[in-house]
Order: C-alpha cells, then sequence, then structure tokens
C-alpha cells in the first residue's frame, strides 16, 4: 500500500517533468526544427485554415495566415527565453536583500563598494549616458563586494544603513499597485524590447521572494551553527555568505517554479493585450488574442491554451511536490 501511495505521488511529478522537459526542448532546438513555414510569415492563401488542411498548415492558421505550429513552437522559445532568466534573476534579487534585511536588520552597515555596485546598476538599468562606464563601476563595486564578504579585504569604508526598513517598505510599495497594473505602466514607457520587459518584470517580482528569505533567515541567524561561526571571530559578510544565506534561500525551491507559472501568465496577458514584445515576436498571449478576430477558427485558441494550462499546471505540481513533507513508509 505505501509503494502504491509513493507511485501515485510521483506520477503527476513524472507528468509534469516530462511536459517541462518537452516545452524547454522545443524552445532550444525551435530555430533548428524542420518547420515548413516561419513565424511571422504569413501565407494569405490559407487565412484561418482549419488543421489538416489543404497546404503544409498541420495545425491550421490564424486569421493573418500565420503557421500555427511554427507559432506555439517560437512561442515557447518566448516562454522559456523571457520567464525562466526574470524568475532566477527575481529570485537571486529577492535573495540577496532579504538576506541581508534579515541578517542585519536595520543594523547593518553597507560598505562603499556596495554604494557603487547599487550606482552604477541603476544607472546603467535606467539607460543614462556612458553606460559603459557605469557597467565598469558596478563590476569594481561587485568584486569589492565580493572581496569583503570572503574576508579576503578588511577596513573598507562602511555606510550605515537601515537594511530592514528599506527592504520590507520598498517591497510594500511595489506590491502596493497590482503587478499587471504595474507591469502594463512600464511597460507602456520603457523600451519595448524583450530586455526591456525582462527588466520590468524582474523588478516588479523580487518582493516575494525577498519576503520569504527575510522570515527564514530571521529563524536561521539565531541557530547555533552561526552564532558559532560569529564566536569563532569571522567576519559577519563571511558568515551571512557562507553559512546563514544557504539555509535561508531553502524557500524558494518552492516558491521558484510558482513564479515562473506566474510570470509566463503575466507575459501571456501582456502580449494578449498587445503590450510587452514586439509585434513579430511569437507569443502563447498574442496567439490567443488573434483568435478574436475569428471566433469560430478554435484550433486558434484550443493549441496554445492547452499549452499554456499545461505548462502553469505543471509548474504548480511541480511546486506542491517540493513542498510536500517526505512520508516514511
Amino acid at each position: 500500500m505505501a509503494t502504491l501511495t509513493r507511485l501515485w505521488l510521483r506520477w503527476p511529478r513524472g507528468l509534469a517533468l516530462g511536459w517541462l522537459a518537452v516545452v524547454v526542448l522545443v524552445a532550444a532546438l525551435a530555430p533548428y526544427l524542420p518547420l515548413p513555414y516561419a513565424p511571422a510569415v504569413p501565407d494569405l492563401a490559407c487565412v484561418a485554415q482549419p488543421p489538416l488542411g489543404p497546404g503544409a498548415h498541420w495545425l491550421g492558421t490564424n486569421p493573418q495566415g500565420q503557421d500555427v505550429l511554427s507559432n506555439l513552437v517560437f512561442g515557447a522559445r518566448t516562454a522559456v527565453v523571457l520567464t525562466v532568466p526574470a524568475a532566477v534573476l527575481a529570485a537571486l534579487l529577492g535573495a540577496v536583500l532579504g538576506g541581508a534585511a534579515g541578517f542585519w536588520g536595520n543594523a547593518g552597515r553597507v560598505p562603499a563598494a556596495g554604494g557603487l555596485l547599487a550606482g552604477g546598476a541603476a544607472w546603467w538599468a535606467l539607460g543614462g549616458p556612458a553606460a559603459g562606464w557605469a557597467l565598469a563601476v558596478a563590476a569594481v563595486g561587485a568584486v569589492g563586494c565580493v572581496a569583503a564578504a570572503r574576508g579576503h579585504v578588511r577596513g573598507l569604508p562602511t555606510w550605515p544603513v537601515p537594511l530592514d526598513a528599506v527592504v520590507v517598505s520598498t517591497a510594500a510599495a511595489v506590491d502596493t499597485v497590482p503587478r499587471l497594473v504595474l507591469v502594463v505602466a512600464l511597460a507602456a514607457v520603457a523600451q519595448v524590447s524583450l530586455p526591456g520587459l525582462l527588466l520590468v518584470l524582474v523588478l516588479t517580482s523580487w518582493p516575494h521572494p525577498a519576503r520569504l528569505v527575510r522570515a527564514q533567515m530571521l529563524q536561521v541567524r539565531a541557530l547555533p551553527f552561526v552564532e558559532a561561526a560569529r564566536a569563532a571571530g569571522l567576519p559577519a559578510g563571511r558568515v551571512w555568505l557562507r553559512h546563514a544565506l544557504p539555509h535561508a534561500v531553502q524557500p524558494l525551491r518552492t516558491a521558484l517554479p510558482l513564479s515562473i507559472a506566474g510570470l509566463l501568465a503575466l507575459e501571456s496577458t501582456l502580449s494578449f493585450l498587445g503590450i510587452g514584445l514586439p509585434p513579430d515576436t511569437a507569443s502563447w498571449g498574442r496567439l490567443l488574442a488573434s483568435a478574436r478576430e475569428a471566433p469560430s477558427a478554435w484550433w486558434v485558441f484550443l493549441f496554445p491554451g492547452a499549452c499554456l494550462a499545461l505548462t502553469v499546471l505543471s509548474l504548480s505540481a511541480l511546486a506542491s511536490q517540493n513542498h510536500a513533507p517526505t512520508r516514511k513508509a
């Protein structure tokens, strides 16, 4: 009975991993697959053609004459290239900010190198002049921060910063506005490109992982091994980086698949509304939007809707399996 229970619990996980592996594989091989038509090239002789009709449109065409299969394949590539890096970068940013806020609280001191890193990165992200110099300053600051955290360099000037208050208040300010409204507003004023949309998604998605890591860090910093590392005279930055932070980021194992699912749904919503990505970029949301021009073309709605639903459900099942406690036989 216990064996059957374990197989039942693992079966949805296997299906979810299998579907996600197919999506990632298709996204990686999209430019090399022998597709009969490019996704953005219309076939005006076959407009809103059903699947398995005349010609080589195996899954039919949309009302613009674009091949549905090609748009599904390259839409998977857009989803993977955009949502996975956005979720990972948001998790990293949230882990650093939340981990620092939970470890040092409002009594933290930031090295001057951290100011160089933050200032250079912000200047480059805002698109100011001399972006190359801004990246160089950020790189110098990053090297200084890593060296200080590892204890290789001591005596660097530091600035007192109420980290916990700054991180918590900034996260609350970002979450005050609904994320869809905030992303639509930022995408409307920012440059419409894949990197620009990636930056917008990261800047609006980091508060949740930051809260998770901060809450976990408040417990980790009081554990005996952290107290022992402090008593041994290790630098605070090294204790935070080497000992506390790896344990504080454990909740992100469950949060990361859910973050990817949320970002995928958000990107599809933006594409459905015609915001964010350039018009010639294939997307499942844009393919769904084309069904409004031909409501009887069920295939234009069915195939991208099924891909989107299966991907979101697979990510949710993967997160639930990561969250489920391990049961002994």
